[in-house]
């Protein structure tokens, strides 16, 4: 029989202790996101669809975006035991720099469009995280301004080539005088992809008010007083250059873009210099023979050709191609600590966020782009510890499996490489 009692008055009061209530709104809003997926589920409450869809959004079926997705949910870890990892040290150098964490934030256009505080609370919360912060050639904020905002940390400048060349050239050069340290040159979008939420949402740059987004907005008042109380949304680098701002997307995409373009860039570029975009084996190894200082394998997030390859599929042919005379980075699909760790374990030298950033941007602005880098630096700390690894150059491809979901016919298969000299 158990045996029975009274309560303790003294005792209960000692089990009943409340938390002590916030006021503020916005923390109490943040310190609910325990994932990038809560954030993301903030950040649609948020925000006009329009503005979520531009962010949330992928080309044609997204097919290429949820693979991309599904591909890091069939990682399968292999702890190793008895290893003590009691602290772990998340600290890399890639491209001739410090990043205290194995991320960066990657380029994203319209940035203020999701939030008004845009570039600068990425740029400044890089800063202070002490990593790398990636401004779009199509960004909100100037070069200059997101100098100013991330003065002492590392900048870098993702550049497309436009149709009138003169304009890409000034920007590089610009860059390089405000002290960016890596230029990343983007070769996948010829033209644009079909991003059919946008076209669905009668989504136009910039915005334009409709029955439609103004029922929309009328749950969300805040974000229309900041949009209607802050600079207009432009193309910050490029408002000197003349056009309208639709003028300007069209002239971003060339499709007469090839690698006599690379080779003028590489002579105006100072600084190191990485190709964004790259989806098979052997425009890789070309690349790297051409001398660039490192490749992203990328879709670009799925945004222009669906069905493209999924980045983190390709990541280990790459590696051992080039991966030992480049750096190799990888994005699109990354939405957890977990991802980032087993890119690394797969020799990924480095990784970057789009989507995690803006979805933390819009729940939040800077606070909330600080807890986006707070989420993934727990989660790539708690991984590590649980596999039994203390630095990230212990991370090896014994670590990972991917479980592969689909499996590629005779027509896919791989492609071959011609060896290297």
């Amino acid at each position: 029989m158990v045996q029975r009692q009274l309560p303790n008055p003294a005792e209960l009061l000692e089990l009943m202790q409340f938390k002590k209530p916030s006021f503020d709104l916005k923390k109490r809003r943040l310190e609910s996101a325990l994932t990038i997926a809560d954030l993301r589920t903030i950040a649609k409450r948020r925000t006009p669809k329009a503005a979520f869809d531009y962010t949330d959004g992928a080309a044609e079926g997204e097919l290429s975006l949820a693979r991309a997705r599904q591909a890091f949910e069939d990682i399968e870890f292999h702890p190793r035991v008895l290893r003590p990892a009691e602290s772990v040290d998340t600290s890399v150098e890639v491209l001739g720099g410090p990043s205290a964490l194995p991320f960066g934030i990657a380029p994203t256009g319209f940035t203020r469009l999701m939030q008004t505080e845009g570039e600068i609370a990425g740029a400044g919360a890089a800063e202070a995280a002490g990593i790398p912060f990636t401004l779009s050639t199509l960004g909100t904020t100037s070069i200059e301004g997101v100098k100013a905002a991330n003065p002492t940390g590392r900048n870098w400048f993702q550049l497309y080539v436009m149709r009138n060349r003169e304009i890409s050239y000034g920007l590089a050069r610009r860059a390089a005088e405000a002290g960016f340290d890596t230029l990343m040159f983007t070769v996948d979008t010829p033209v644009a992809g079909a991003r059919l939420r946008d076209k669905r949402n009668g989504f136009s740059i910039p915005p334009q008010l409709t029955l439609g987004t103004i029922v929309n907005a009328i749950p969300r008042p805040w974000w229309w007083y900041d949009f209607l109380t802050t600079p207009k949304l432009e193309f910050a680098s490029l408002s000197t250059t003349g056009g309208t701002v639709g003028e300007l997307l069209d002239a971003a995409m060339d499709p007469t873009i090839s690698y006599d373009d690379l080779a003028v860039i590489r002579e105006i570029w100072p600084g190191k210099i990485v190709v964004k975009g790259v989806q098979n084996v052997e425009d890789s190894v070309r690349l790297v023979d051409l001398g660039v200082d490192g490749i992203v394998l990328s879709n670009h997030g799925g945004r222009q050709l669906d069905r493209a390859p999924v980045p983190f599929h390709l990541l280990p042919q790459v590696v051992r191609e080039v991966g030992r005379d480049a750096t190799v980075m990888v994005d699109t699909g990354i939405m957890n600590g977990a991802d980032i760790v087993a890119s690394v374990a797969l020799g990924a030298r480095f990784t970057l966020i789009g989507r995690a950033y803006l979805y933390g941007l819009m729940a939040g602005g800077r606070a909330g782009v600080d807890r986006t880098i707070q989420i993934l630096r727990t989660e790539i700390e708690r991984t590590m510890k649980l596999l039994g690894v203390s630095t990230l150059a212990e991370l090896e491809p014994a670590h990972v499996t991917q479980l592969h979901r689909l499996t590629r016919g005779q027509a896919g298969a791989e492609v071959p490489v011609t060896p290297r000299a």
